[in-house]
């Protein structure tokens, strides 16, 4: 009996055969049918084996939303190779870092990426290809667009056993260096398939505003990849602003709408300014907590229903949402999607699985098709995240007798700035090299816009004079060695830190203690 196959390629590529002539891409003035996107995809994969990449290779991308990002992603995976997208807003030494440690066998970068990814592929000693727009020179010879328009597509994609790795998606925790992800071709496929069905409720004449950055889990794997899967159109924005977001929408007919808090916050403000609405059918948030006003408002705004879920990028992504199945309730990500149990369990055990009952406070543990493989080159941090079958969140939250899901603190000390993680150590590494910084501790505070803003409470070395103007160094000195959803906009100085009984900052007096001095941003 032959063992059964999967990739995450077929995504694309049966779509391509069921809806060849249908536009699976908008981008400004283009529409690319999915035949096409899949014969291109098909021809970059031609480039890439013609180098020598093959099965379990990993290909980093380093994309904006362009569509060049399906292109490569598609045609790295249908050589049976490992995607491992890059987040577009690292920095050189960040982006060298993710290379060195997935062992990246080449690295594709957009042209106006190149200032940062050109120089970390140099510094970990990664072949790079580049994709530009046609008005872009840049040498032919690495140049993988021009080199696949001179191609012949391969034949069909290279069979996967569920299993095997499709891609590598960089997260981290508090403490440490980045983490890859690791999501198996059945991970990746089944999520999609399920929250095809549930929530998301695609269909083949649904149209996608993709404003998500597709390196993202988000826009990645419940964006691009499930409109895929449905056959369903694809409307990319490569960088999202509430006027132009509210613009596209109403032009193209977007059915469908995915975002992160100060998207909808953004489009709230626009719909204020602009009376012409999408004839938008259902809404889905994720990535950080949406206030209910928020909810609220878009939902009279724009005359549809907000759907809100949680996720995270070793779950492939998604754990629960608010389904038409079931009543919505606004303040909850609802229930687990299909073939995902989520239970709460005792935060302070960290060896075994403890579930709490209905109505207690506990930490987000869940199993299913969706737990990533494990953390590359990190067993024991894999060991220390799936315990007993169970994955544990670092998330608390408390699930109430209906079995719905609210997420009430975070173990872990993340920042949420504008939908995107921050993780304190990370930062705190950094700004332990400042020669005026005798100790820091790296928190998040409310932000009107963001959500949270990154917030750097330092304790100067002596001789040093805190105050507004090292604050300000401080700040212009981060924003040259970080991405910038990352660097502290705001530096607030102490004589000393609040500490607890083992010496561990204790971050939350910190940031109570800032937030109730309402002080403004720098």
């Amino acid at each position: 009996m032959s063992p059964v196959t999967l990739s995450v390629a077929a995504i694309l590529a049966e779509s391509a055969l069921r809806r060849p002539e249908h536009p699976a891409i908008v981008s400004g003035t283009r529409r690319i049918t999915y035949r096409e996107l899949w014969d291109g995809a098909r021809r970059y994969a031609a480039v890439l084996r013609a180098r020598g990449i093959g099965p379990d290779d990993k290909v980093a991308l380093l994309l904006p939303n362009t569509p060049h990002f399906p292109l490569a992603y598609f045609g790295v995976l249908a050589l049976g190779a490992v995607a491992v997208p890059v987040h577009a807003l690292l920095r050189a030494e960040e982006i060298a870092y993710v290379l060195r440690d997935s062992g990246a066998a080449a690295l594709i970068c957009a042209a106006p990426l190149l200032a940062e990814g050109g120089k970390a592929a140099e510094t970990a000693g990664t072949p790079l290809l580049t994709v530009m727009e046609e008005a872009e020179g840049g040498a032919a010879a690495r140049r993988l667009d021009v080199l696949a328009a001179r191609s012949t597509p391969i034949d069909r994609q290279v069979p996967r056993d569920p299993g095997d790795i499709a891609l590598v998606l960089y997260t981290s925790g508090t403490t440490g260096r980045p983490k890859g992800a690791q999501l198996t071709h059945l991970n990746v496929v089944m999520n999609v398939d399920t929250t095809m069905l549930s929530p998301f409720d695609f269909t083949a004449d649904d149209v996608l505003l993709g404003c998500l950055p597709l390196f993202h889990t988000f826009g990645q794997i419940c964006g691009m990849n499930t409109c895929f899967r449905a056959g369903a159109t694809l409307v990319l924005m490569p960088r999202f602003d509430g006027p132009g977001a509210l613009e596209l929408m109403v032009r193209e007919g977007c059915t469908l709408f995915m975002g992160v808090p100060t998207m909808y916050t953004a489009l709230l403000e626009a719909a204020r300014a602009d009376p012409r609405r999408p004839a938008l059918d259902r809404a889905f948030s994720g990535g950080a907590a949406l206030p209910v006003a928020v909810l609220d408002a878009f939902q009279e705004a724009f005359g549809c229903p907000v759907l809100e879920g949680y996720g995270l990028t070793e779950a492939s992504p998604v754990v629960t949402y608010n389904q038409k199945a079931w009543p919505l309730k606004p303040g909850t990500v609802g229930r687990p999607i299909w073939g995902v149990e989520v239970e709460i369990a005792r935060a302070e055990v960290a060896d075994r699985i403890e579930l709490l009952p209905a109505g207690e406070t506990g930490e987000v543990v869940f199993r299913g098709h969706n737990v990533m493989a494990g953390y590359l080159n990190r067993p024991e941090a894999t060991a220390e995240a799936v315990v007993d079958g169970w994955f544990r969140s670092g998330d608390l939250g408390v699930m109430d007798d209906e079995g719905y899901l609210s997420i009430v603190d975070r173990k872990k000390d993340v920042v949420l700035r504008g939908g995107y993680n921050v993780y304190p150590r990370e930062v705190e590494d950094v700004l332990a090299h400042h020669p005026a910084i005798a100790q820091v501790a790296v928190i998040g505070l409310p932000h009107p816009v963001h959500g949270e803003e990154v917030c750097a409470v330092v304790r100067a070395r002596p001789g040093t004079a805190p105050g507004p103007a090292l604050g300000t160094e401080i700040v212009a000195w981060c924003r040259e060695r970080m991405a910038p959803y990352k660097y502290p906009r705001q530096v607030e100085f102490v004589d000393a830190f609040p500490l607890g009984a083992s010496g561990k900052v204790l971050k939350r007096e910190l940031v109570a203690l800032l937030s109730a001095a309402d002080r403004p941003d720098r």
